[in-house]
């Protein structure tokens, strides 16, 4: 057989899927993997020795926000600098959102986001369509989104009544049309007005500190949300996705409406490292200290910590997003005379895959191939990029992590690559590493550093399939 000069060879590794664990040889021919098995007597231009190392799929994080804009400045990871990070931590593939502004149309925001990131992602990348503004225009925009744009994800918000929430009737019409044209609605799902009167509450009261916007934003806001959510999917018989899902009062709200065996659409749930390993007592240093972890939902207690683990293991969690949505200290140390002025979001896209191996599987919480499953498989599944993603089977993208599980390495805001001057793990010991990350044939980070140009990252259009 004729060397191609595309071809690569992955020798010796232990390859990971959500189905099975192999030790294997990977022979990748352009963008696509050609052929696996042991011992393979195949020739290509280039050889790579990943003895003891696993084989993982190119991660996929379902939810990011890079530039975002916030009033007057922006998130501090563009899509350059944001998808270079997300190599570095094994992440081939990041999901944005493209906001609609209120009074403004939906495919107008799209056009926007596809600008702020085409020619610039040094990964690949696709959009979920956030609606804020349901009217006869935006209907007609859904069906735009799906058959121009392959967006087939929209995005809802229960709160944030100023700026982003629908009310209940507006989420059911998203609801009905949304599933039937084949697509899925994701929720932010908290009470938006129980949010809001909490904050008045506080801010008359003159408590201002970072601590009450945790304290405005409690477990119960979520689990209400999450429960009216469900129970329009079911009557709406839509498909739904609950993101960055943070407390145990959610989770026994959903394991309850799952008991009620009714005939449904799939429900979907996302949580995210910093739910599983940080908890509400960080709330409690001063100032910048505290502000650092303002996000929406907070982080909570220990028991709601240890709530979700268990729902990792059980299957009720289906996948693992990161809420990425950095802030410089600079931008955080806006809100320090009003909490709700603080910008919401922390850094993570870079640490997702090392955190959940290291807290997950080297602890004994999941397995190998729920490990996969959780960062890669089920978000290609349930976002239409199956089995082009999150697999490594012969005719999929050739997106591979060679990770090395011995490896213990410290996170530390000094050597991350997430453009954020601090770290929520900062000083965190890490066991296992992304060592090299492969996008479509080609070595796209080793060792520290990116190997491919800004621009690399394909635009992925995603299909129905659910």
């Amino acid at each position: 057989m004729m060397q191609r000069e595309d071809s690569l060879i992955i020798k010796n590794g232990i390859v990971v899927t959500a189905e099975k664990i192999q030790q294997a040889d990977v022979y990748i021919v352009g963008e696509k993997i050609a052929k696996i098995g042991r011992n393979l007597h195949l020739s290509a231009a280039q050889v790579i020795d990943a003895s003891n190392c696993y084989l993982f799929p190119g991660g996929i994080d379902p939810h990011v926000h890079m530039d975002l804009p916030i009033k007057d400045f922006y998130s501090s990871d563009s899509f350059t600098t944001g998808s270079a990070a997300a190599l570095h931590g094994g992440t081939t593939t990041i999901i944005d959102f493209a906001n609609q502004a209120k009074g403004r149309s939906l495919i107008e925001a799209v056009d926007e986001w596809q600008s702020r990131a085409d020619r610039k992602c040094h990964c690949d990348y696709a959009f979920h369509a956030s609606i804020t503004d349901y009217n006869n225009t935006t209907r007609k925009e859904v069906s735009q989104c799906i058959d121009d744009y392959g967006i087939t994800s929209f995005k809802t918000f229960t709160a944030y009544k100023s700026s982003l929430m629908i009310d209940d009737r507006q989420l059911i019409q998203v609801m009905t049309d949304v599933a039937k044209q084949g697509g899925l609605v994701l929720s932010h799902a908290e009470n938006g007005d129980l949010i809001d009167s909490q904050m008045d509450k506080y801010r008359q009261e003159g408590n201002l500190a970072p601590k009450y916007h945790a304290l405005s934003h409690p477990g119960v806001a979520e689990a209400e949300a999450v429960s009216r959510v469900i129970d329009l999917a079911y009557a709406t018989n839509c498909p739904l996705y609950i993101v960055h899902l943070s407390s145990g009062q959610s989770l026994e709200r959903i394991k309850f409406l799952n008991c009620l065996k009714r005939k449904s659409p799939p429900i979907f749930v996302e949580t995210c490292p910093q739910y599983l390993l940080l908890d509400e007592s960080l709330y409690e240093q001063e100032d910048l200290e505290a502000a650092k972890y303002v996000m929406s939902p907070p982080i909570r207690a220990k028991s709601d910590r240890e709530a979700l683990w268990k729902a990792l293991k059980s299957g009720l969690v289906t996948s693992i997003g990161t809420d990425h949505c950095p802030f410089l200290l600079q931008q955080k140390k806006l809100g320090l005379g009003d909490f709700s002025k603080i910008p919401n979001g922390i850094p993570g896209v870079e640490h997702r895959m090392e955190l959940l191996y290291s807290e997950g599987v080297e602890k004994g919480r999941i397995s190998l191939k729920r490990f996969v499953e959780l960062t890669s498989t089920a978000a290609a599944k349930v976002f239409g990029l199956y089995p082009r993603k999150g697999s490594i089977k012969p005719g999929a993208d050739a997106d591979i992590v060679i990770f090395d599980p011995a490896q213990k390495h410290i996170l530390s805001s000094k050597t991350h690559h997430m453009n954020c001057d601090y770290s929520v793990y900062e000083g965190l010991k890490v066991k296992g590493k992304c060592w090299i990350t492969i996008l479509r044939g080609v070595v796209a980070a080793c060792d520290g550093a990116i190997r491919v140009e800004k621009g690399f990252g394909m635009y992925l259009k995603r299909h129905p399939v659910l």
